[in-house]
């Protein structure tokens, strides 16, 4: 039925068999202030634009070492001057560290402060401003983009300067990479908010991925894969599990994303023929994006499949939406999704289902809604790609991933005896 899509095989599981429930938590409408906020400070590589069709590679190093050299400023240092002095350092615990993901499609922001080995959230925000909109076809972010994305910054600035932020990291992805006045846009909002974006690598995006969310892998041996569904690309990553942070044997990025994917397919018949034709051109264009990775891990998968150890973990919107789905939720729930187990095969047939619906359809399913009828098919066909490449039975859902990464690796440097490092802008 129209706008309904049930379980296909019962219940998702939680790793530790717990029951999923919650209800979703009401946001307050943000302000838009111009604040002087700092952020992560854009190293020299920052602003490179078109980024290879493809990356990857063998990396034989931990995920510790994500933020590779790149350094952020400390944006508690102008609070202490503006009340007259200098003033004493709060306690490790007690500090507020925050981390910007800007994509291609949403804007997002995490603070908290340290807890043990974990952290607690104190502040959070997520926005959707589609910088990528249009860029498929122009190479460049357009101002109605840019706009929207500018107003989210001054909302996350606003909260970083609220919460004496001890730490920060912000970074930009996909579409900033590939932008022609991607470096421009960075810019203006230095200028503009006081967040100093970082446009980071594919692989780095993949390895603050991969540092956020492996947590919540399922137990087991041997290899497992990790991956992001972007709105600007898809990382892949192959790592190998041990008692701290994963080591990642292999790793490949391409440019095909939710937005990026949609834009390339262009406007589609409202037809069943039609639908079914672009729905495998979308697959297509994915396999033929991963066909190396694909290539290099098949020997890998092949011994995982014997000794019946392989899994798979996802983060994205469209894991999360899917597991929605699976649940059957009437509304989107974190506390429900963020850790779930769901069949692979139920996942799969959501995906087929979905890419046969109308626009319409798709708007009126739950967890949906308009603001995602758009992107969620194209972010369907490249679940189903992945599921190809690595046929695990088991499918681990995670609400997380780079800005859980990024604060991971900002509270380790802010809990060096040494103190942070402080650097002026490149």
């Amino acid at each position: 039925m129209a706008g309904s899509i049930p379980p296909a095989n019962g219940q998702g599981a939680r790793p530790g068999g717990s029951k999923a429930g919650g209800k979703k938590g009401q946001r307050k409408k943000p302000r838009r202030p111009r604040s002087k906020a700092g952020s992560g400070i854009a190293p020299k590589s920052a602003g490179t634009t078109s980024p290879p069709a493809t990356r990857g590679g063998g990396i034989n190093e931990t995920i510790a070492s994500s933020v590779s050299g790149t350094v952020v400023s400390h944006p508690a240092a102008p609070v202490a001057e503006r009340a007259g002095g200098w003033q004493k350092p709060l306690p490790h615990h007690r500090q507020a560290y925050a981390a910007i993901d800007l994509g291609t499609n949403n804007c997002r922001l995490l603070i908290a402060r340290p807890s043990g080995e974990h952290f607690v959230v104190i502040d959070a925000f997520s926005r959707v401003v589609r910088l990528g909109e249009g860029l498929a076809q122009t190479g460049r972010l357009s101002d109605e983009a840019m706009d929207r994305a500018l107003a989210a910054l001054h909302v996350c600035a606003d909260k970083l300067r609220k919460r004496n932020v001890h730490l920060a990291r912000s970074v930009a992805t996909e579409a900033c990479r590939r932008a022609s006045n991607g470096q421009t846009f960075i810019d203006r909002v230095r200028e503009e908010t006081g967040i100093h974006l970082n446009i980071i690598t594919a692989q780095e995006e993949a390895r603050l991925a991969v540092l956020g969310c492996h947590i919540l892998l399922e137990q087991g041996s041997g290899p497992a894969m990790i991956f992001d569904i972007g709105g600007g690309s898809t990382e892949m990553v192959l790592v190998e599990t041990g008692e701290t942070v994963p080591r990642i044997l292999d790793w490949q990025s391409v440019p095909w994303g939710v937005v990026s994917l949609t834009e390339s397919i262009g406007a589609i018949a409202d037809h069943p023929d039609a639908r079914a034709i672009a729905y495998a051109e979308m697959r297509r264009r994915v396999d033929e994006g991963f066909a190396d990775f694909t290539a290099r891990v098949t020997p890998i998968r092949h011994a995982a499949q014997v000794e019946r150890s392989i899994r798979l973990l996802g983060t994205s919107g469209t894991v999360t939406t899917l597991a929605s789905l699976h649940l059957e939720l009437p509304q989107y729930d974190r506390r429900a999704v963020d850790g779930l187990v769901v069949p692979a095969e139920s996942m799969r047939d959501i995906s087929r289902r979905l890419s046969t619906m109308t626009p319409a359809e798709r708007i009126a399913v739950p967890c949906i809604g308009r603001e995602r009828s758009d992107l969620v098919v194209a972010g369907c066909a490249i679940l189903e790609s992945i599921l190809d490449i690595w046929p695990a039975e088991r499918l681990g859902i995670a609400d997380r991933g780079i800005r859980e990464g990024i604060l991971r690796s900002l509270m380790a440097t802010g809990a060096d005896p040494r103190g942070p490092r402080k650097t002026e802008a490149a």
